[in-house]
């Protein structure tokens, strides 16, 4: 082995989400609630050398994802895929997608919007673009860039 070779251990059971773009690796512990004052190991890489450039991975030991939690990586690395870990063995991989609906899990920038009223509606919100990302509110029509969605995932 060469010096430059970076050792991270496996993990026996959980989850791998690789091609983060690099300095996002924070932001995907962020959005899943991992604060890293309780729960299973993690481990985090930022600016790997990968083979289409520097990345940042995320390892959750013990630790599935559910649909939602996909979407929410989706908005902020829509090239990352999620790596399923049985046994230390990669059982499932799969590429995340921006869904074409965004439900309940972008707040709208709006302060005038019906859903930032107290009322009870859920945010919905349209992909117009995918790269770059931009969403339109269903209520107000307010349209949303990547910065600003990633810093209004709920």
């Amino acid at each position: 082995m060469n010096e430059q070779t970076l050792k991270v251990q496996k993990i026996k059971n959980g989850i791998v989400i690789d091609h983060i773009p690099c300095g996002m690796a924070l932001k995907v512990l962020k959005i899943l609630g991992i604060e890293g004052d309780r729960g299973s190991t993690v481990t985090m890489a930022m600016h790997v050398n990968g083979k289409n450039g520097p990345k940042d991975i995320v390892k959750i030991e013990d630790r599935n994802l559910d649909e939602r939690e996909i979407d929410k990586i989706a908005l902020i690395a829509p090239s990352a895929t999620v790596n399923i870990v049985e046994n230390y063995e990669v059982v499932k991989k799969h590429r995340v997608h921006v869904p074409m609906q965004i439900k309940g899990i972008v707040k709208c920038m709006n302060p005038k919007c019906i859903t930032n009223q107290r009322e009870p509606v859920e945010s919905e919100f349209t992909v117009l673009s995918e790269e770059p990302l931009i969403l339109k509110c269903r209520y107000c029509g307010r349209e949303m860039k990547q910065k600003d969605v990633i810093e209004s995932i709920i």
